[in-house]
């Protein structure tokens, strides 16, 4: 009986480290054919992306995120009357509806969890503030505990994401053009500074990536295309650079939209709706300042979201108008991406591994 307990466990546990499959899932919007959140297995070896299917309808789960563990996800419905879903991450990767509630303004467009997975941030883009809410151990949400709102009588806020780093809080506006900084203290969160970073007028910043340290700063600015740097300095953030992310040759309209760090954070990536592109940038992780070395197509239109897989050999494109997921190789020495394959799926607009 030992014998065949040790043959059990010992087998486990070689499935698991061989096993290069990972489950991905997508966000979508659901005015079209999508039904809501689908999911793939992704095997890490060859690129490919096998076996769709739904994991759970949604409405609009634009924006879908987990929490620490992995054991729940996190998604916005979109929609006039903004709501956030909890789901519970099954066994076989569906998910199972906890609850909804309100994030307290219109058209929320991103989630974060904190690192403790006890606090969820929304920010809505039309209705121009940040939410917060509590979350309980089975992953449930609570209603917002608070609500952070931009909006002046001259301005017009457009909550774009936001992201905990330990007590602090930061968030992208891009209507007020600006990434705020707020501070927890008695349970609640305190704006330290409106603007870590001065930004070039009409800039947008819509998402940024931290260093792991929280040393560096990357603001992808939609409205200018640009990235915009910035280091932590006791006092706050200090200016580094900005740099556009489209090709030099490229003369038409394009906006930013989502950007990551490589896994040894030796590289950067950004989206460029319009160009159609994916933008790379080699780092120098001493003064945090960048070099573009390439300007690599989607194979489709309109890149929302995109996630490197979790061996970070490989890059994944949601395309949102093209209606398709595109496969890229990253060179990990290099940095430079190269085609490999595509999928199709109906409005795919945010990627989570």
């Amino acid at each position: 009986m030992k014998s065949k307990l040790l043959v059990f466990v010992l087998t486990a546990i070689l499935f698991n480290c061989t096993n290069p499959n990972t489950t991905l899932y997508v966000g979508t919007y659901t005015n079209g054919e999508s039904e809501g959140i689908y999911q793939f297995e992704f095997n890490s070896e060859t690129g490919a992306l096998t076996n769709k299917q739904l994991a759970t309808s949604s409405e609009n789960p634009s924006f879908i995120t987990y929490s620490p563990d992995k054991n729940y996800l996190y998604a916005v419905n979109e929609n006039e009357n903004g709501s956030v879903s909890a789901f519970k991450v099954e066994d076989d990767k569906t998910l199972t509806f906890i609850n909804k509630v309100s994030t307290k303004g219109a058209h929320p467009c991103h989630v974060a969890i904190n690192e403790q997975g006890d606090k969820a941030v929304v920010s809505n883009y039309t209705g121009g503030n940040f939410s917060l809410h509590n979350i309980k151990n089975d992953g449930a949400l609570n209603e917002a505990f608070q609500v952070l709102n931009h909006k002046t009588d001259s301005i017009a806020s457009h909550a774009h994401s936001a992201q905990f780093f330990k007590d602090d809080l930061l968030v992208s506006d891009l209507g007020r053009n600006a990434v705020f900084n707020y501070r927890l203290a008695n349970n609640n969160y305190k704006l330290i500074t409106p603007s870590i970073v001065k930004l070039e007028d009409s800039s947008g910043p819509r998402h940024f990536s931290l260093t792991k340290d929280g040393k560096f700063i990357y603001i992808i600015n939609e409205l200018s295309s640009t990235i915009t740097s910035a280091k932590k300095t006791e006092n706050g953030f200090e200016f580094i650079e900005t740099l556009s992310t489209l090709d030099d040759d490229f003369k038409g309209k394009s906006y930013c939209a989502d950007i990551h760090l490589s896994k040894d954070e030796q590289f950067l990536y950004g989206s460029n709706r319009g160009e159609n592109s994916m933008v790379v940038f080699k780092r120098d992780t001493t003064s945090g300042k960048l070099t573009k070395i390439q300007n690599m197509s989607v194979h489709g239109d309109w890149p929302r979201n995109f996630a490197i897989d979790p061996s970070g050999k490989f890059l994944l494109v949601a395309n949102q108008k093209s209606n398709n997921i595109s496969v890229f190789k990253v060179n990990t020495q290099t940095g430079f991406l190269s085609f490999l394959n595509e999928v199709p799926l109906p409005t795919p607009v945010c990627l989570l591994f």
